[in-house]
């Protein structure tokens, strides 16, 4: 006679003599205040990490009122994934210690939470949602979504894009156009930023000719950025796909590249073109930047013009 087996589940002894508000309260994330010292950055962090005087006085006067979200790390010591602007705050106002969130992550995980916490900044410049995409996107390939992706301007069709874009309304070309924006020599890349900034005065590079330009190499990028700077023009994207083109066919030169960019852009305001050689030893050596320097040219040229015109009139009285 075969005996019935009774599946019979029986609770932990801790369980017996708890109630169930004190489990769920076990098993919650808890809020420990760690040392700042003990805290080390996210390695790569995509995302500038700026201050304001609202943000430090708001921690003046009620403190870290959001826990940040760290991971232990081997060496003893933890790992900040969420909260750089808070742990910098608290750094320049000589707090000891933060409010923290501590999870146990992989790589992949902690990249992923690390890229959709920051994401809801009001601002994020191109160079950080580049390299941000492409930290997040690695990350989701790596879990497994695909591994047969290449990139390219137009995109590739894949369900992992499609589900990054997704999550912060961008459509799957536009991801993988941001991610070719991290094959940009720092440089360029900063002039890529300058388009979101609200100042006509800086020097831009639109998203779409700043994509044809990703596929220039490191040596050819670094000659266009010389151009850039001499003559204080950027291409268009006409001239980006030239310039790309050429780079592909294994034709790009120096005197091809002038060739390509010294042709005007329809609607472009002319710009006098002054080699920085031929003004090197004139211009003084505490000038800190291009828009000082320009600013010290503009009021010498003014100041020449009314020079001018005065010994005109001087000639004029002595006839």
């Amino acid at each position: 006679m075969e005996r019935t087996k009774l599946k019979i589940n029986l609770k932990p002894l801790d369980d017996l003599f708890s109630t169930q508000e004190e489990r769920d309260n076990a098993n919650a994330e808890k809020i420990v205040r760690i040392s700042i010292k003990d805290i080390e950055n996210f390695p790569n962090h995509p995302f500038k990490v700026e201050l304001n005087e609202e943000i430090l006085e708001s921690i003046k006067e009620k403190g870290i009122i959001h826990p940040v979200i760290v991971r232990p790390k081997n060496n003893g010591k933890y790992e900040l994934i969420s909260g750089h602007r808070r742990k910098k705050a608290s750094e320049k106002l000589n707090l000891d210690t933060l409010p923290c969130i501590i999870r146990e992550l992989t790589d992949d995980e902690a990249t992923i939470l690390m890229v959709d916490s920051n994401y809801q900044r009001e601002r994020i410049l191109p160079s950080e949602k580049a390299f941000a995409y492409k930290l997040k996107y690695d990350a989701m390939v790596h879990q497994g979504k695909r591994t047969d992706l290449t990139l390219c301007q137009l995109g590739t069709k894949s369900i992992t894009a499609k589900e990054l874009g997704k999550d912060f309304g961008d459509s799957e070309r536009t991801v993988f156009r941001f991610i070719r924006l991290t094959f940009l020599i720092p440089e360029l890349l900063k002039l890529v930023d300058n388009s979101v900034l609200k100042d006509k005065d800086l020097l831009s590079i639109a998203l779409t000719p700043a994509v044809e330009i990703s596929f220039l190499t490191l040596e050819e990028q670094k000659h266009l950025l010389d151009y850039i700077d001499c003559y204080q023009i950027t291409p268009s994207h006409a001239q980006a796909i030239e310039l790309k083109d050429m780079s592909l066919d294994k034709t790009f030169s120096v005197e091809k590249m002038k060739d390509v960019l010294d042709v005007s852009k329809p609607n472009e305001t002319p710009k006098l073109k002054v080699s920085m050689n031929r003004l090197s030893h004139i211009l003084p050596t505490t000038l800190k930047n291009d828009r000082e320097r320009e600013e010290y040219v503009i009021k010498a040229v003014e100041w020449y013009d009314k020079y001018q015109k005065k010994l005109k009139e001087k000639q004029l009285q002595e006839r």
